[in-house]
């Protein structure tokens, strides 16, 4: 190793060396140039120097050799990435029936779902020993004992002592093999596991596959950087924000209220973001994201935020499981419900309950643990006579970035057929007014706001938060049942759809007023 010591600006002149001026000196004198190439013994005549010629040494020279010579042991004059390693066999969806069937009666949260995916997917044939579950803090709190025993917590010297908890049925249990990375509290720690497992199918020639889970609110604030140098490194894998949202863990206060996580997500390019509410949309993205990766080999890595509010997880529908290889593609596509649902799943957004009522249309979107609120709430307005449709929407993001795409493509390409946008397809024989809601900052919903139709609401969590109850929380920001509800009936007023005095009286019902 060679250690230099200089000074900022060196050998630049008495007006940047070691001086703060140096980042804001962008060209040098001819004085400056002839002192520079001087100081450095650059073999060039004064007058080659005041023209900022290029010394380029002789082709028999040393360092002519040895800069060669390093090009030709690096593979060539450009950098490239030779990446040397095997495609997985992603599971087939079939594989994924539990996840897709629902819960009957049971309530779960997204985050034991995600748990009890891992545990499936360690068990796998294919794809079991590729799996690295990283986590930096509170494996129990995410429910994430459960794997200790069946896949080990990594360590070079194994079990050095005698946990509290040895005499519990999922007692913490290192290993020398162990396939669980625990970090301690230290995220940077585990997001360079992560950049590690992610980036070692072009290092190692070894399609390790991390799902690093942590608390959503201390992911993208902590180490965003690290987030955008695994964008650059093209690397893989599973970003999982758990206990999201900035309701949803209550009673701690701002420290752990996530309303920003997506919005801050959708500025890393190749990082596709995701807000499921259901185990079957969770199990689809995680299927589809392992087949784009690791079987066929896309620059992409994801971000799914989780939450820890049980509810009873829906059945995807009969069929669906019969879906294998990426299920890219339009919304006219002429496949079966469940091949919709999926698509949609996968595009950001689908139709998940349409009303049978004939009454004046209402549209409600919603993600996450927050779709809870929108399906109380369209109960609520179809008490009320209302036809509700509820849309599930699984990520804002991809959907505004479709769009954008669209558009680029149109302004390259004026002369051929108009690229419609998903979510304006999706809407373009719709009626009535379009609350979306979720428990992030409303500029999260108002992306996709331009291709929606005029009567669009977005409710979100912007301010600070508050340490409270889950249901004063979404009182206070008004993203609750109750105020989604209000929000519907005021966009119908809005429209001309709904008198003073029908608007009054429906809100004194909701209690509302």
């Amino acid at each position: 190793m060679i250690l230099i010591k200089t000074v900022k600006g060196d050998s630049m002149g008495d007006s940047a060396q070691g001086r703060n001026t140096a980042h804001q000196k962008k060209n040098l004198s001819p004085e400056e140039r002839l002192e520079l190439a001087r100081a450095y013994g650059i073999p060039l005549s004064d007058e080659e120097i005041v023209r900022a010629r290029f010394y380029r040494p002789a082709e028999d020279s040393d360092e002519m050799a040895y800069l060669q010579g390093h090009r030709k042991r690096l593979g060539g004059y450009l950098p490239t990435r030779k990446v040397n390693c095997r495609a997985v066999t992603t599971p087939p969806l079939s594989s994924f029936g539990r996840f897709l069937e629902g819960t009957g009666t049971r309530s779960i949260s997204t985050t034991m779902a995600l748990v009890r995916l891992l545990s499936h997917l360690l068990k796998d044939e294919h794809i079991g020993d590729l799996i690295v579950p990283i986590v930096p803090d509170e494996a129990r709190t995410f429910g994430m004992d459960s794997l200790f025993r069946a896949a080990g917590i990594y360590s070079s010297q194994g079990q050095q002592y005698t946990p509290v908890d040895a005499d519990s049925l999922m007692s913490y249990r290192e290993a020398t093999d162990g396939q669980i990375l625990q970090e301690g509290i230290c995220e940077a720690g585990a997001m360079a596991s992560f950049q590690a497992a992610g980036t070692a199918y072009a290092v190692h020639g070894v399609p390790t596959i991390p799902f690093y889970i942590f608390y959503s609110m201390f992911g993208f604030q902590r180490v965003g950087d690290m987030i955008w140098s695994c964008a650059d490194m093209m690397c893989r894998g599973f970003l999982l924000g758990g206990t999201a949202g900035r309701t949803t863990l209550n009673g701690e206060g701002l420290q752990h209220q996530d309303g920003h996580s997506h919005v801050l997500a959708s500025t890393v390019p190749n990082l596709k973001s995701y807000d499921p509410a259901f185990a079957y949309e969770l199990a689809v993205i995680i299927r589809e994201g392992i087949y784009r990766m690791y079987e066929r080999g896309e620059d992409i890595f994801y971000y799914l935020t989780v939450y820890n509010e049980n509810y009873v997880m829906p059945a995807m529908g009969p069929g669906a499981g019969m879906i294998d290889g990426s299920v890219e593609g339009s919304v006219d596509a002429p496949e079966g419900p469940d091949e919709r649902i999926v698509r949609g799943i996968l595009a950001g957004a689908y139709c998940w309950r349409r009303s049978g009522s004939e009454g004046q249309p209402i549209h409600l979107m919603s993600s996450g643990a927050i779709m809870q609120q929108a399906v109380s709430a369209a109960g609520m307005l179809e008490r009320l006579g209302y036809a509700v449709h509820l849309w599930s929407v699984t990520s804002f993001t991809e959907l505004g970035r479709e769009a954008e795409a669209c558009e680029q493509d149109n302004r390259n390409n004026p002369l051929e057929p108009e690229r419609v946008p998903y979510i304006r397809k999706l809407f373009e024989k719709e009626s009535g007014p379009v609350i979306a809601v979720t428990d992030y900052m409303k500029s999260l919903a108002n992306g996709i706001a331009r291709w929606m139709p005029t009567d669009y609401t977005a409710l979100g969590t912007d301010g600070f938060g508050l340490s409270e109850s889950r249901e004063s929380l979404r009182e206070h920001f008004g993203i609750s049942d109750r105020q989604i509800a209000r929000a519907s009936l005021v966009a119908l007023y809005r429209r001309g759809a709904l008198g003073k005095v029908q608007l009054t009286e429906q809100l004194s019902e909701l209690g509302a007023v």
